[in-house]
Formats: structure tokens, C-alpha cells, sequence
């Protein structure tokens, strides 16, 4: 696969029990609330943005950033992975994002980075 991945610094776990999670990364760790959205909050943790989103589970999700979401989309279903989720504006940032379950079943994302508007 040509395309070039490189990480960023977000980590996303989706949860059923979203308030208990969100009040144990705020009360009990003391994490910054950095984004406080309807279904979605993220932390600073200080080597990566944690980032809780409440729905069904599905284990923790990598988010790669790719100068092609398309290129990537298209090498990554090639090599088996299987397409999650689709996202064109996600409110975690000014990507696009693409959820993938790879193979042994790690989830990835990849990112196009867009310029600020």
C-alpha cells in the first residue's frame, strides 16, 4: 500500500455506559475536559487526546492521518480490512474520518487533514 499513515495523537473508545465513563475521566483521574460535545467528550491526558463517545462498544480506535482518505479507503479494503464507519465531518476535528475493523480486529481511522477555515 503506498499511501503514507502516520498517527495521531487521538484515541477514541465509544461506551454504553457513557456518564459513568466520562465522570471517572473527569473526577476520579482529573483529566482537562478539552471537548464537551452532545455525544462526545475528549481529554488531555498529556501523550494523547482521549477521546469518549457514547454508543455501542467496539474496543479502542486509532486514528491515522493520510494525505488520501480514498487512497488509503481503497489499499485498506483491498487488504481485508472492513469498513466500519463513514464520517465526512467528524466533530473531533477539521477531518474527515473513515473507521476500519482490521483483520485480527483492531480498529483504525484514517484522516485527511483539511486547512482550518
Amino acid at each position: 500500500m503506498a499511501t503514507e499513515f502516520r498517527s495521531s495523537r487521538d484515541i477514541i473508545i465509544r461506551t454504553e455506559a457513557w456518564a459513568e465513563a466520562v465522570a471517572f475521566y473527569t473526577s476520579v483521574l482529573g483529566l482537562e475536559v478539552v471537548h464537551r460535545g452532545e455525544n462526545l467528550v475528549g481529554f488531555e491526558t498529556g501523550a494523547f487526546r482521549l477521546y469518549v463517545e457514547k454508543g455501542e462498544s467496539h474496543g479502542p480506535v486509532f486514528e491515522f492521518l493520510v494525505p488520501d482518505v480514498q487512497a488509503a479507503k481503497d489499499g485498506l479494503l483491498a487488504a481485508g480490512c472492513q469498513l466500519v464507519e463513514e464520517n465526512a465531518q467528524t466533530p473531533r476535528s477539521v477531518w474527515g474520518d473513515v473507521q476500519y475493523r482490521q483483520a485480527r480486529g483492531v480498529m483504525v481511522e484514517t484522516c485527511e487533514q483539511r486547512s482550518s477555515p
